[in-house]
Order: C-alpha cells, then sequence, then structure tokens
C-alpha cells in the first residue's frame, strides 16, 4: 500500500479523500442494519400487546434508514469517482514515464528482454493497479471501515457472542493466510505472472513468424515454444487448483457459518437469564449483523489476495524502472564539426567475462562531407560499428567522438539530432503517411513533408494512394512495397537533415527499379553530410573516399577501392565474388537464355 501511495505522487490526494468518503459510506450503509435491528427491538418489546407499538419511531426510523442509505449510495460514488480520477492520471503517468525509460535504455536490454515480458509489464501490470485504485482500494478502505466498526459494537454490547462470532473467521483467515503467504503460495504468484510473460513472448513470436508457419503448412502444434508455454500454463494452473480447493472450501464454509457458532453460545447464555429482555436484543443484534461481518472480511481476505498480485507486479515494473539508462553528463558538450572518430574501440554484446569481443581495437576516421563504407563477411562487425555511433551501446574500451567530442559527454537529444539513421529493416507505424515521414521532424510542416518526400522520390507512389499523404499505413489502410518504405525511411531522414548519416545495408532487398529510386533519393540525402554506410553491394561504393574491410570484429585493410584492388587482399576476392556474378547465364539445349 505504501508503495501504491508513492506511485500515486501528487494524486494521493484524491486517494486519501476516496478513502475517507469509502469509510463514512461504509458507516451509512450500516444504517439501513442499524434501523431494522431498532425496529425488530420495538416490536419484540410489545410482542404481546401489538397495539401499543411505537408506529412513529418505527416510520422514523423507515426514514433514517432511507436516509443512511441514500447518504452511503452518494458518498461511496463520490469516493469512487475521486478514485477512478486519480487511478488514470497514475495510469497514464506510470505508462508515459516507462516508456520514456524504455527510450533511454540501451538495446542491450531490449535485446536480452522478451517484447512480450515488456509488453505485459506496460499493459496488464498498469492495468491491475490501475483496477485496484480505481475499484478495489475503495472496497478495501470500506470493508476495513464496516469490520473495524461492527467488530467494536459487537464486544461493546457482548464479549461471549462477538468471540463466537468472530472464531469461525479468524479460523478462515488462518486458514486462508496460510495457504496464500506461504512460501508456495508466494512461489505459485511468481510463476503466474512467469507463464503470462513467457505465452505473451510466444505469442508475439508466433504473429511475427506467421508467414514461415503458412508456408511450410505447419499449425500452432508444431510451433513447440507457443504451444509448450500454453500447455505449461494450462499445466500450473491445473495443479494450483488442485493444491488449494481443499482449504478454499474450508475457508468459505468457516465464513459463512457465524450462524453455527452464535446460536449455541446465545442459546446457552439465555438459558441461565430467560426473562431478559436486554439480552434478547442482543442475540437478535448478533443474528442481524453476523452476515453483516463476514461479508466485508471476505470482501478483504479477496482483496488481500489481489494485492498479493498487484505487488508481483510491481515489482516487475520496479525492476524495469530499476534498469540504468544510457549515463548522461551533467554538463554536455557540443561539437563544432562532425567528423566520426573511433579510437582503440572494443566491444562486446555479453559483460561476462571471456566473452568473444564483437569490435576489437577498431580505430578510424570519418571525414566531414566525405562517404566511409564498411564491408566484409556477415558477423564481421560492421553494423556494430554503426550501432555505437548513435549510442544504441557504449564500448567497454575506447572512444567514439563525433568533431572531437566524446560521443559519451554529449546530450542525448544532441546525439539523436546530429545522428540520423536508415536501417536495412523499415519500420513503419499504423499511422498516415505524413506522421510517418514526420517521425524525422516532429515539428515539419506540410511543405517540409513534402519537400522530403520529393526528395526521397517518394512523391509518384503517394500522389497514387487513395488519401495522399493522408492515407493510413497498415491495418485498415494500405501496405506498401519493400522499396517504398525504404523510401519513406529515407524521407524521414531527409527531414532530419543531421549532419552524420550512417546507412545500414538500405538498398539490400530493393529491386532494380526500386534501387535506381533508391540510389536517387540516397544521393539527395548524402550531400554534404559525413556518411558511414554498410553495403554488399560493392559497386554501390566503389566512389566511396575510405572503404573498411572488417573481418572478426577487426579491420584489416582500408583505403578507396583502387588501392584495395592493388593490395589482392579480402576486399579483391569480394570484389571478384561480386563482380563475377553478373557473368552468370543459363544455358537450354547449347542456347543462352
Amino acid at each position: 500500500m505504501s508503495r501504491l501511495l508513492e506511485i500515486a505522487g501528487e494524486k494521493r490526494g484524491l486517494l486519501i479523500l476516496s478513502g475517507v468518503l469509502s469509510s463514512v459510506s461504509a458507516v451509512l450503509m450500516l444504517v439501513p442494519f442499524l434501523s431494522v435491528y431498532f425496529i425488530l427491538a420495538e416490536l419484540l418489546r410489545h410482542a404481546s400487546s401489538p397495539g401499543q407499538v411505537d408506529s412513529d419511531a418505527m416510520i422514523r426510523w423507515g426514514w433514517i434508514a432511507l436516509g443512511g442509505l441514500i447518504g452511503g449510495l452518494v458518498t461511496s460514488y463520490c469516493g469512487i469517482m475521486c478514485s477512478h480520477i486519480a487511478a488514470f492520471r497514475i495510469q497514464y503517468n506510470l505508462r508515459v514515464r516507462m516508456t520514456e525509460h524504455l527510450g533511454r535504455l540501451p538495446l542491450g536490454f531490449l535485446n536480452g528482454t522478451s517484447t512480450g515480458a515488456v509488453k505485459k509489464t506496460l499493459e496488464q501490470n498498469v492495468d491491475k493497479v490501475e483496477n485496484f485504485v480505481a475499484h478495489q482500494l475503495p472496497d478495501l478502505v470500506s470493508a476495513l471501515a464496516s469490520t473495524v466498526l461492527m467488530i467494536v459494537a459487537m464486544f461493546w454490547l457482548s464479549p461471549p457472542l462477538a468471540v463466537a462470532c468472530l472464531l469461525p473467521i479468524l479460523i478462515g483467515m488462518v486458514v486462508q493466510s496460510a495457504l496464500m503467504m506461504s512460501g508456495k503460495g508466494k512461489t505459485s504468484v511468481k510463476q503466474y505472472h512467469d507463464s503470462l510473460e513467457q505465452i505473451n513472448a510466444s505469442a508475439v513470436q508466433y504473429v511475427r513468424g506467421m508467414p514461415a508457419v503458412k508456408v511450410f503448412g505447419q499449425t500452432v502444434h508444431s510451433f513447440r515454444k507457443f504451444y509448450s508455454d500454453m500447455t505449461r500454463y494450462r499445466d500450473y494452473c491445473l495443479e494450483f487448483t488442485d493444491r488449494y480447493q481443499s482449504g478454499y472450501v474450508l475457508f468459505k464454509t468457516l465464513l459463512a457459518s457465524s450462524f453455527t457458532f452464535i446460536l449455541p453460545v446465545g442459546v446457552y447464555m439465555l438459558s441461565g437469564q430467560p426473562d431478559s429482555m436486554s439480552f434478547a436484543l442482543v442475540l437478535l443484534f448478533f443474528l442481524i449483523m453476523a452476515p453483516g461481518v463476514s461479508s466485508p472480511l471476505y470482501k478483504l481476505l479477496m482483496l488481500a489476495s489481489s494485492t498479493r498480485d498487484i505487488g508481483e507486479g510491481v515489482e516487475r515494473m520496479d525492476r524495469l524502472l530499476a534498469q540504468q539508462p544510457v549515463p548522461e553528463i551533467i554538463m554536455p558538450l557540443s561539437p563544432h564539426a562532425f567528423d566520426v572518430e573511433f579510437t582503440d574501440v572494443t566491444f562486446s554484446y555479453s559483460e561476462e567475462e571471456g566473452a568473444t569481443a564483437a569490435l576489437s581495437e577498431v580505430s578510424f576516421r570519418a571525414e566531414q562531407g566525405k562517404v566511409t563504407a564498411l564491408v566484409g563477411p556477415s558477423g564481421s562487425g560492421k553494423s556494430t560499428v554503426a550501432s555505437l555511433v548513435p549510442r544504441f551501446w557504449d564500448p567497454q574500451e575506447g572512444a567514439i567522438r563525433i568533431g572531437g567530442v566524446d560521443i559519451r559527454y554529449m546530450a542525448i537529444h544532441e546525439l539523436m539530432n546530429t545522428v540520423a539513421f536508415v536501417f536495412q529493416e523499415t519500420f513503419l507505424f499504423y499511422d498516415t503517411l505524413y506522421e510517418n515521414i514526420a517521425v524525422g521532424k516532429p515539428e515539419a510542416t506540410l511543405d517540409e513533408v513534402q519537400a522530403a518526400a520529393r526528395a526521397a522520390q517518394c512523391d509518384e507512389f503517394i500522389s497514387r494512394l487513395p488519401q495522399g499523404y493522408d492515407t493510413l499505413i497498415g491495418e485498415g489502410g494500405v501496405y506498401l512495397s519493400g522499396g517504398e518504405e525504404q523510401r519513406i525511411a529515407v524521407a524521414r531522414a531527409i527531414l532530419k537533415n543531421a549532419p552524420v548519416l550512417v546507412l545500414d545495408e538500405a538498398t539490400a532487398f530493393a529491386d532494380p527499379e526500386n534501387e535506381h529510386h533508391m540510389q536517387l533519393a540516397l544521393t539527395e540525402l548524402m550531400r554534404g553530410k559525413t556518411v558511414i554506410v554498410i553495403a554488399h553491394r560493392l559497386s554501390s561504393i566503389r566512389e566511396a573516399a575510405q572503404i573498411l574491410v572488417l573481418r572478426d570484429g577487426q579491420i584489416v585493410e582500408r583505403g578507396d577501392h583502387d588501392s584495395l584492388i592493388d593490395l589482392d587482399g579480402l576486399y579483391t576476392k569480394m570484389w571478384h565474388v561480386y563482380s563475377g556474378t553478373g557473368d552468370w547465364h543459363m544455358e537450354k539445349g547449347g542456347e543462352q537464355l
């Protein structure tokens, strides 16, 4: 509860007001029960002569009951409104805070954490906090206030009957607590959340892999990870039910058995004073109010169970928020030039000792206004070099500088404004084309977006779309080809107009026609910028000012195209293999096709 109040932040006052109103509502909702007691007491006093019953008093208690009911409903409504307003603001603030925090984390965290686990934390765990604050917290306060008030009243009237009334409830609470608060109970909650996270992760992977599943004619049963996670969750639920069903039935039975304990004690005490009208009224009070005690106590225990579930979810949110973001310096520096320099950079994706280094003592300088190309076999470290420039990760050794300033001493937002990226795989949002391009510059005008689209050779296909720049992409809209998506990514980068540009296999999947359009767009994009480009099509980087050849995380050759060909090394072999593919042909019956 203290952690929830801490999460509530500035909305804590609304939660406290909600609790006060819920407590007042709980007291007022007991007024009808009290009125019934006084009405029955009046009838009991004049059971032998009904004509002497004080009808005015009975009518007055009827109006008091109605007033208490209306007052309880009104204060309950006001309390729930306060809790809902607070809950929705808490939900909003939590999601914003966690998404902003995610944006500051290194990509290593996201690569090492399943999308499903992050999705569950952002959605289900936050939703449970919102549901608890909006609905269950007022119920918890109301039930607690009702229970305390009734228990005090019972012990004031008759301690023996109060003990008889509360004994089965206390036994039930002990049984329930022993089940839920035991080591096995806590482990079960953790297993429940782990199972849900695994199902979420497998479901996301299954949906993303649907093309492969369909191509190979498979079903969910053959997608082993997803299927095994579902069966594991099923087995867990069955095991959980089998483990707790006997104890839960006992708990429910004890909670509903107050009369079984009150009546023998009440009859025994009444037999000792058969003419005591006052004790008969007390016994009547207990018989009327006993169900009213078990109901809020039952609600309290159910809420306690859900609070434990919420606690596990909050712990997972806290673990996410506890992840260390990419560190920022207090007094950041700004570069006045935009050449990119690597100095003895060593980097490994794993922090474990002895892990294989993705880069080892890499040093080079990409000059401002020129193109530096990275080539090499798969796994040589080309994409790693590109990913270190915008600080997706920090190297374990060495330094990366832009304009002589270590990027670790630059403000993150300035670094992001300095570096633009065009990835091999483009991600488009389910939004309009305008918004997808404006990601590069959110405050851009329509004219600026259209100018960037024209420069990226997008204007032609956008003009053919039904709503032009307002056309929705993805579900509910249209789908673009791979080459068209790549040109949208280039338009983003053109609009951003960052002085340092990183191209990671930007034309890898383009067909010949789209590649021509892409090359035109990239030529416009690269003009006057520091460009680091990764390319498998060696013909596209022949004119690069500097070509770096990587193998096993090290630069083994460097120079321009002609000087590297003269070296007769790895680059020469790659060039011969690449250029040799142009001589391939197919024959049929000795005739070339």
